[in-house]
């Protein structure tokens, strides 16, 4: 199993003095309230929806908030109020006033952050177990996206709000490598390459039990779970298509150290991917298998971590702003490092065991 090679940028350099992406067709002046632009279709636009084709050339709309502020008029066409619906013409012109990014009623909070990343852009964050990437009901603070705006001194606005631009996510018990954008062009780029499957995402988990092939690919759609809000299930009838392909790294008696590429991006996906084939991750909680353990070995595993033995080991993508493929790496975490000592330990006295029993 290969994939793609790429670099780091050296964080010394300049990043924030190359040119902004271009975005086709746009005559931009800013105010320190507002954000004017005017468009001009031309004649490849022509037939194209309003809110179609202002999210295509700019200004880092999405398509529903185009038509959100279309129907607010903040948006007209050729200087009149139109519906997002209407189909464009050659030479109509599209211009419009869009407010300074607002701030949330989110805290800053000065939590601790492994940046192991950052420039005007982008900030690459190495996730600890434990952590909420966003608030939600039950987790109001302590999130990353609280420690972000604390940390971020530089943050552009997303969607016209003054926030971080979450383009993924990590479970709360997974650690690892994330990537977040801090203004509209990174964000939407770096959604772009998510959507597109062009994100080389690896992981690396410990899962029970003993996989009979060095390496292969789980083809299983992913859809809530009928009965159990919080879980996801192979066996959902509204399934989304999900594809992980795995490979063994190292062996033990009951226990299986992997490394994982989800080629798609569902929730739970890995997850779920494993259990469903029976080999679900070490401490996984909501997957895992209920009830005591008598084997010693898995006892002893469990002592040592108390969340899924799940890390996002490495995040490769291009650049929003040089367009130059870039590669962080985030090694692995204490805990599980030492469940994978403590199994190598067990190896090795297994080892001398049975050398000392074959010499008498």
């Amino acid at each position: 199993m290969s994939y793609p090679k790429s670099k780091i940028p050296d964080p010394r350099s300049r990043i924030d003095s190359h040119p902004q992406i271009p975005i086709a067709r746009e005559e931009a002046v800013s105010s320190p309230s507002l954000k004017q632009f005017s468009f001009v279709a031309s004649e490849d636009d022509q037939g194209k929806r309003f809110d179609q084709f202002l999210a295509a050339a700019g200004p880092n709309l999405s398509r529903s908030q185009a038509k959100r502020w279309i129907e607010e008029e903040r948006i007209l066409l050729n200087g009149k109020a139109a519906k997002p619906s209407v189909h464009l013409r050659k030479g109509d012109r599209v211009a419009g006033s869009l407010p300074a990014p607002v701030p949330l009623a989110l805290q800053p909070e000065p939590l601790p952050l492994s940046v192991l990343y950052e420039d005007a852009s982008i900030i690459v964050i190495d996730k600890p177990a434990g952590m909420v990437v966003h608030p939600a009901p039950g987790n109001p603070s302590g999130t990353l996206v609280n420690a972000l705006i604390h940390h971020c001194k530089d943050l552009a606005g997303i969607n016209g709000a003054l926030r971080p631009g979450i383009v993924h996510r990590l479970d709360k018990g997974t650690s690892g490598v994330m990537v977040v954008a801090k203004d509209d062009v990174s964000y939407h780029q770096l959604t772009k390459q998510f959507k597109s499957r062009t994100i080389d995402k690896i992981y690396l988990a410990i899962a029970r039990g003993k996989f009979s092939r060095e390496e292969g690919s789980i083809d299983l759609a992913i859809g809530r779970h009928p009965t159990e809000r919080k879980r996801m299930s192979a066996h959902s009838r509204r399934g989304r298509m999900a594809v992980t392909s795995w490979k063994v790294l190292e062996r033990w008696e009951g226990f299986t150290l992997l490394e994982l590429h989800p080629e798609t991006g569902r929730t739970h996906q890995i997850r779920v991917h494993l259990a469903a084939m029976g080999h679900p991750i070490l401490g996984d909680p909501l997957y895992g298998k209920k009830g005591v353990s008598q084997d010693p070995v898995l006892r002893g595993c469990s002592r040592s971590i108390n969340r899924q033995a799940l890390h996002a080991h490495r995040l490769g993508f291009t650049h929003p702003r040089t367009g130059e493929m870039v590669e962080f790496v985030s090694p692995l975490p204490q805990d599980i490092g030492e469940v994978l000592e403590w199994l190598r330990s067990q190896k090795r006295q297994d080892t001398i065991r049975t050398g000392t029993r074959a010499t008498r």
